[in-house]
């Protein structure tokens, strides 16, 4: 019964569309990131983008996507190395390493052999291991 009264046609354009309004909310959101993310356009510029992508959306999404799409992905890229470096320094602290040199840590442990607190098998396998890493 349903499918006499829902041909697949319908069925296929009723998927085609809903796709397509997925991908919108999509690119919606990804304009709306790059605009708070751009760090080259001022409050006002981002207000008055923001207003005219609300008022007129396909207008607004494609003018912006013409007039500054060549860089979402230059700033995107920006973010995740800003991103990433603020991961790798904040494992960097949570591991108690203060990103020593190697030159610091050799000098460290050849402290640490004149203390006579290693021996020198110690301070050679130490040194290797420094050194490979």
């Amino acid at each position: 019964m349903f499918a006499s009264s829902y041909p697949i046609l319908d069925a296929f354009l009723t998927m085609l569309y809903f796709f397509l309004f997925i991908i919108w909310i999509w690119l919606l959101i990804m304009v709306f990131m790059d605009v708070f993310r751009s760090h080259d356009i001022g409050g006002l510029a981002k207000a008055l983008w923001v207003i005219f992508i609300i008022i007129l959306p396909f207008l607004g999404v494609f003018v912006y996507l013409i007039a500054r799409g060549g860089k979402m992905h230059e700033r995107a890229a920006a973010q995740a190395a800003d991103q990433q470096k603020a991961f790798d320094a904040y494992v960097k602290q949570a591991a108690g390493t203060s990103g020593d040199t190697t030159a610091d840590q050799l000098s460290k442990l050849a402290g640490l052999k004149s203390q006579g607190v290693i021996t020198d098998a110690e301070f050679d396998a130490q040194k290797a291991k420094i050194l490979a890493s």
